[in-house]
């Protein structure tokens, strides 16, 4: 020994290393930085901890988030990893006591967490090179990893995990503790919860199970697909007479008892009825998605945190527009292939913004799957005219009587030459009669007069942007590539609704609480501000009237309601048919925006015919079911048509006479000119 240790003094290597270490107190700054990151982790996880509210846990578990209409009354839930939430005197003590002797035999006297397992962790961090096996985790550990963190196996999420069970341990009882875990621990079959789990598989409450029917639950939370004794009954009985023999080894079981138990068989019976809170699909997507977006929240958070959650929902309003889509007879027909030509729609009171009902799509609904009413861009075709050519040429001199060119012809220098869609022309037609009949020719003469970047100005005042390449005469027709969504266009509309004041914000979301009751978001931009004056909106709507009363949409007219608004459709190359149908109509109440048309057009998904027949039925149905639950206020504005009728009537002598001298004075001229022809054919010139 004195030979090896006089050995070790003469290596240099050795006395190197000595030297530098006494020179350099290595040894101390490698003990000083290791525990400088100890310090620095544990800090990070102690404040992150902190600040996590921990004492909502319990509240959070025991309610789903709940959906509340604009009226305050509730309208739904949101769940994806809840289930029927029971106090720990209401769950039989054979599951405690199973699930104690199987998952953390020292669950009353741990501190939240085991040194054996984390040491194992330890040891399996260094096996798998960075990535942890599992197992070793006590039931507060767990519920850490269950109710608040990810199932991801590394080593910072087991530091993480620790971190939570200690505040968890230090917050709550045993008894709490445990009563969180048993309703939130997973069962397989899409089951959360102890008594769910009872019920989906022996249809009885948790308090009544046996011990040989807890044993089996309690069984299945190693591996819930594999132990199930729906699925697999062989393997769920040896894994029960496994959790019966740990029970007796923890001495909760007596082995006569263990042994009576394990040769039972098992007696399923499945009564189990999930609640079905998700009524309103669309709308309850979009408040998930707005929840997400806007104020910040996970998924996660919003489905399992038990919020509440204030909403804009009218819930008569929604019933109706989705009775309308459920109808197949309310659609053009499907592709010959039974494509269904699908279709959107959303409410919005014109006043504050808020969406009132949406409808996505047709067909099975996919959790916040694709909605086309508010993520949808489509080409809106003429239903964009009252933005973008027709408002501006109010605001700059133009009125409802106006004469408009309506004559086939070219624009520009790359000869544009629109088309009216019923082929009929004339040289004049007043404004009111232009936007009722949907004439094209005359749309983009009015906004080549008052100049592309008027109509342009004014789309972007209504909260659409035009790209720099649709900046063309085009635009009077819906020339979007970009395109617009229901959403979109029904806001838009809300200024002429609401007196020329258009919403800040369309949105879904009024207030979010959380578990506990604490408002955590709030939204505090409903107002509105001016785009157009109070006239020019009025004047406009007194022409939208005509739309409905004798114009393209007069089939979509609700029966016993007046309806303003405006009709749109976009024509396919390959044949007599359109891609998209639109309109959009609104009274002082309400906005609704409506579209249809195959998700992929191409030649053998398109709609018959070229103008919006296809979707009158739907849109007449929507109203008709809506409005009977508006405040029916009337609007205080009179159709153009019968303004136009009610002056022309106090003229017409005035107005015949004139076309008469004009008449006359283009005779004469006719007369002259062939009297000075024959003249010169006298003097042979």
């Amino acid at each position: 020994m004195r030979e090896y240790s006089r050995n070790k003094k003469a290596n240099p290597v050795w006395l190197f290393i000595k030297n530098i270490n006494h020179r350099f107190q290595v040894i101390r700054w490698l003990v000083l930085a290791l525990l400088t990151v100890i310090l620095i982790t544990s800090s990070y996880y102690t404040i992150k901890v902190k600040t996590s509210n921990i004492a909502n846990l319990k509240a959070s578990l025991a309610t789903t988030t709940q959906i509340y209409d604009a009226s305050g009354q509730k309208a739904g839930n949101l769940y994806s990893q809840k289930g029927t939430f029971v106090e720990l005197d209401k769950i039989s003590p054979y599951m405690q006591e199973a699930v104690i002797s199987t998952e953390d035999r020292t669950f009353y006297t741990n501190p939240g967490f085991s040194i054996k397992g984390m040491a194992r962790a330890f040891v399996s961090l260094l096996i798998h090179h960075g990535n942890i096996a599992g197992g070793g985790s006590t039931l507060t550990q767990q519920l850490a990893k269950n109710a608040i963190l990810t199932q991801q196996q590394t080593f910072s999420r087991k530091l993480e995990e620790l971190f939570f069970a200690i505040e968890i341990n230090h917050v709550y009882s045993k008894k709490d503790i445990l009563t969180m875990y048993l309703n939130n621990a997973y069962f397989g079959n899409g089951v959360w919860g102890v008594q769910d789990a009872s019920h989906k598989y022996f249809g009885k409450d948790a308090s009544d199970l046996t011990v040989g029917e807890a044993a089996t639950l309690a069984g299945m939370l190693r591996n819930p697909s594999y132990y199930n004794p729906i699925d697999h009954m062989t393997n769920a009985l040896s894994r029960r007479n496994v959790v019966l023999g740990l029970m007796v080894q923890n001495k909760k079981l007596s082995a006569s008892s263990c042994k009576i138990a394990q040769s039972e068989s098992l007696s399923l019976k499945d009564n189990y009825t999930q609640d079905d809170g998700y009524k309103y699909p669309y709308f309850f997507d979009a408040v998930v998605d707005e929840a997400i977006s806007k104020y910040g929240l996970t998924e996660e958070d919003v489905m399992n945190k038990g919020l509440k959650i204030y909403t804009t929902l009218n819930t008569d309003y929604q019933s109706a527009m989705q009775d309308s889509f459920d109808s197949s007879a309310n659609f053009p027909a499907s592709a010959s292939d039974g494509t269904k030509v699908q279709g959107a729609s959303v409410a919005v009171d014109p006043k504050s913004g808020a969406v009132r009902a949406i409808v996505g799509g047709r067909g099975e609904h996919v959790f916040r799957g694709y909605n086309r009413a508010t993520q949808m861009k489509r080409q809106p075709g003429s239903s964009i005219k009252p933005l973008a050519v027709y408002t501006p040429a109010l605001q700059n001199g133009y009125h409802y009587d106006s004469e408009l060119s309506d004559k086939l012809q070219t624009f520009g220098s790359n000869k544009y030459e629109p088309h009216n869609v019923d082929n009929q022309y004339s040289n004049s037609i007043p404004m009111y009669q232009a936007i009722a009949q949907s004439k094209n020719v005359a749309a983009v003469w009015l906004l080549d007069k008052i100049g592309v970047a008027k109509g342009v100005q004014a789309m972007q005042n209504f909260g659409i942007k035009v790209a720099k390449r649709d900046q063309n005469l085009a635009l009077a027709l819906g020339g979007l590539s970009t395109g617009v969504s229901p959403l979109q266009m029904a806001k838009a509309y809300s200024a002429f609704a609401n007196n020329g004041n258009l919403p800040n914000n369309a949105y879904f979301i009024t207030k979010i609480e959380d578990a506990s009751g604490n408002v955590i978001a709030q939204n505090s931009n409903t107002g509105s501000h001016r785009i157009m004056s109070q006239s020019v909106a009025k004047e406009m709507t007194s022409m939208l009237l005509g739309v409905f009363t004798s114009g393209t949409a007069q089939s979509a007219q609700p029966s016993g309601y007046q309806v303003a608004g405006k009709t749109g459709s976009t024509e396919v190359s390959w044949a007599y048919g359109t891609k998209d149908q639109w309109i959009v109509g609104y009274t002082p109440d309400v906005v609704v925006a409506t579209w249809v048309g195959f998700d992929k057009t191409d030649q053998n998904h398109y709609m018959q015919g070229i103008s919006e027949t296809g979707i009158t039925r739907l849109y007449k149905a929507e109203m008709e079911g809506i409005l009977p639950y508006t405040k029916g206020t009337a609007f205080s504005e009179k159709p153009a048509q019968s303004m136009a009728n009610s002056t022309g009537s106090d003229s017409d002598w005035l107005s015949q006479a004139g076309q008469n001298l004009q008449n006359g004075l283009n005779q004469a001229g006719k007369n002259i000119q062939a009297w000075y022809n024959n003249i010169k054919g006298l003097f042979g010139k």
